[in-house]
């Protein structure tokens, strides 16, 4: 097997993974039992409107987040699928079915924000990867600096949520 062909089967390999890990955060909100979740349901179709509120200040942690847990997503993308059409609606879909699982099941709120904010963080991977590629001009080279950015981002992504969730456990 050449090391293109393991270096391809990697890179799917850990789009599994960091997808596993998407969902477990956006849709399961890092929880490992069912138990907590189906109390919340609720849809936003205003953009920006429900972060907008805490005590007269605008909350950008939850935007800023949605942004760049879909980062690596971006890159995934990038790197295993062809036309830019489909990559672009790929990141629109997997958001849009994030909050509508969210909705049908009562797990949290259904928010225009979250696919607004989680496709612009996929658009963002985009250019990441455009930009790495045009710095690796080695095909071979770019598939393995490609591999070590989304296991790094994919890593940070879900250490950074846990940490919030963590964070909200002390706070409560």
């Amino acid at each position: 097997m050449s090391s293109k062909l393991k270096s391809k089967q990697l890179t799917q390999g850990l789009f599994g993974i960091y997808l596993i890990a998407l969902f477990w955060i956006i849709i399961f909100k890092l929880n490992l039992s069912l138990i907590p979740l189906g109390s919340r349901r609720s849809i936003n179709l205003i953009p920006f409107a429900a972060s907008a509120a805490i005590n007269g200040h605008i909350d950008w942690a939850e935007p800023l987040l949605n942004v760049l847990v879909f980062v690596p997503f971006g890159l995934y993308a990038a790197n295993l699928f062809k036309p830019i059409g489909f990559k672009v609606k790929l990141i629109i879909a997997v958001s849009v079915f994030c909050e509508v699982v969210q909705f049908i099941f009562g797990i949290g709120a259904t928010d225009i924000t979250d696919v607004i904010n989680n496709t612009l963080g996929g658009i963002i991977g985009l250019f990441v990867y455009q930009g790495v590629k045009i710095g690796v001009q080695n095909s071979d080279k770019m598939q393995k600096v490609i591999n070590q950015i989304a296991v790094v981002g994919t890593v940070l992504c879900v250490a950074l949520l846990a940490l919030v969730k963590l964070g909200m456990h002390i706070r409560a």
